[in-house]
């Protein structure tokens, strides 16, 4: 598995972390320490498998144990060599971290922009959302960068300690750190860190910290794992950074779910290397907590260096007149009346809600972004500021809109491919990825529909309980009216639990939510998913591939072991059951 790491805020962290070592191993005061320290890239971890010298598998860490297989789109990342220089080993599992430069990421924001494509938050999110394209030439024509530091199955390694590994998968192409360094005290650590700390701004890409690792593998295979951290490393975290600035207002967005949500409006100021213009403030009872005002001068950070937020006010600064923040209590979009709900348990939701519904097109605005999302439909070309504009200009108001817009563009007086921006081509491949949704998975299908609570994965439950899309409409239906046989059979749903029901019922309760169910069902065709098989004999069991398979291609075996009810995992572990070699597989 691809474990985390234990972090250290402080710089005594350190020398406890080498004395625990040293306890641990029970070594005397003279017997010296190696240890590894190298920058702790913010990317995507990544497992990169070898045999024979060629890269026949790439995954994500996913929950440690299983991770999103990216094979396909890894290939086309120019740092990940596809087949390995030198003496390779049979079988190698290399890992590393996938990243985007500073400048690179400045690049493909201002393409996304122009594009009229979401642009990214970060070069971390960048990096994971180019990794996971569906379409492998997006990705081929991101920037994506990659360095190793660690490994997974590996029964010959190039060397007997961390650095001489490292040091050999450089030998074999792949890129390494070229500030990790070998150091032996705790004094040396804390050296290297504060130089690393000191030259982060002119790295080029980011970094939120130092991870030092013991260097001797056998001393690591001694120290083990404690939960789901190796005992024989340690990352040491920058403190995050801040800056002071003016809170210049409030702006509430409203969400797909009503959601009202605070957003600070900060006079532009740099932190870390990144120009915030805008932070995090939760809900109404963080401002009032923290009793902020507009015209405040406050301090902010970016929190694990992503979320900029505001963490103190500082109050001697604060202007005459300065009056505390009334929360609206009706949505800016629609007007409607905004509420916080009573939960079960007697409390008050923390978030306040627009009541409006589909009436609300700010909620509209966001239900359409959302069912044109990679995990919904994943409509190339119908990005966010697409949507928007479309919207606006009255070209697409509900799902199904959208799947009418070749039709309706014929008989209009003025076409798409007039519009700043289009043409015939664009115009031609957006109609096309249009009709390639017409057809759409089942659980894909109930996701897209924005319903509060049913993510990707409660979707998947209900698309295999109810198996299709109008039973589902029906049923749910019938629930939101409180039939009685109806209401038990979602609730009895593993999985489906009394707050996913009421949510999913409220939806189904709403006439205008069926009416956007039935048009859209007029257009696309969703399909059951594949039966998993309760009584086959690997139903339950945690299946791996190696080789080259013969009669099948890896996802094709994958897919079918996934439907007689085996889990498939990236690499072998202690949870691996069975071991499916092909030719060419390692011992």
């Amino acid at each position: 598995p691809m474990l985390s790491l234990g972090n250290a805020f402080e710089d005594s962290d350190v020398a406890e972390f080498l004395g625990r070592v040293r306890r641990f191993l029970n070594l005397p005061e003279a017997t010296e320490i190696e240890v590894t320290a190298e920058p702790k890239i913010d990317g995507l971890s990544i497992s990169l498998r070898y045999e024979n010298g060629k890269l026949v598998q790439a995954a994500t860490r996913g929950d440690g144990a299983e991770g999103e297989n990216v094979t396909a789109n890894v290939k086309t990342i120019d740092d990940v060599p596809e087949k390995l220089t030198g003496n390779a080993p049979a079988v190698l599992e290399v890992r590393g971290e996938i990243y985007m430069s500073h400048k690179d990421f400045a690049k493909l924001n201002e393409k996304q922009s122009q594009d009229g494509e979401k642009t990214f938050a970060n070069p971390r999110n960048a990096a994971a959302g180019s990794l996971r394209q569906l379409d492998s030439s997006i990705t081929a024509s991101r920037p994506l960068r990659f360095f190793a530091y660690a490994w997974g199955e590996a029964p010959e390694l190039p060397g007997d300690t961390q650095w001489d590994v490292v040091m050999g998968f450089k030998k074999l192409g792949f890129p390494v750190n070229p500030l990790m360094k070998l150091c032996r005290s705790s004094e040396e650590l804390l050296a290297h860190y504060r130089s690393i700390e000191e030259r982060r701004a002119d790295l080029g890409y980011d970094i939120d910290g130092v991870v030092y690792k013991v260097n001797r593998l056998d001393w690591q295979a001694r120290l083990g794992f404690v939960s789901r951290s190796p005992r024989w490393a340690l990352a040491h975290k920058f403190a995050a950074e801040k800056a002071t600035t003016v809170l210049e207002g409030i702006d509430i967005q409203v969400g797909r779910t009503g959601a009202l949500t605070p957003v600070a409006r900060l006079r532009p100021v740099t932190v870390g290397g990144v120009v915030v213009s805008n932070a995090t403030l939760h809900n109404e009872d963080e401002i009032a907590r923290k009793d902020l005002r507009i015209g405040d001068t406050v301090t902010v950070q970016r929190a694990g260096d992503v979320i900029p937020q505001i963490v103190a006010v500082i109050v001697e600064k604060r202007p005459r007149g300065a009056k505390p923040y009334e929360f609206p209590k009706v949505c800016p979009a629609c007007g409607s009346h905004a509420e916080r709900e009573e939960r079960d348990t007697g409390k008050t939701d923390v978030v306040r809600r627009c009541t409006g519904g589909l009436i609300c097109p700010a909620q509209r605005v966001e239900r359409l972004k959302h069912f044109s999302s990679r995990n919904a439909f994943d409509i190339e070309g119908l990005g966010d500021k697409i949507i928007e504009e479309f919207y606006h200009d009255g070209l697409i108001q509900s799902p199904s809109d959208i799947f009418t817009l070749a039709a309706r563009n014929e008989r209009a007086l003025k076409k798409l491919k007039d519009r700043e921006g289009w043409g015939e081509a664009s115009v031609k491949k957006l109609f096309e990825a249009i009709d390639q949704r017409r057809s759409i998975a089942l659980d894909r299908f109930i996701f897209a529909l924005g319903i509060r609570h049913v993510g990707e994965t409660t979707a998947r439950v209900l698309a295999r309980a109810y198996g299709s899309a109008e039973h589902f409409r029906d049923q749910m239906i019938a629930a939101s009216h409180r039939d009685e046989e109806a209401w038990n059979e979602l609730n009895a749903i593993d999985g489906i639990g009394a707050i996913v029901a009421e949510a999913i019922t409220q939806f189904f309760g709403e006439g205008h939510n069926i009416e956007v169910v039935n048009e859209l069902l007029k257009h696309v065709t969703p399909s059951a998913l594949a039966a998993v098989a309760a009584s086959s004999p690997v139903s339950g069991k945690t299946v791996v591939f190696t080789g080259a398979l013969e009669l099948m291609t890896r996802e094709e075996a994958k897919s079918m072991a996934e439907r007689l009810g085996a889990k498939v995992a990236g690499s072998v572990s202690k949870k691996t059951d069975l071991l499916v070699a092909g030719p060419g597989a390692g011992s």
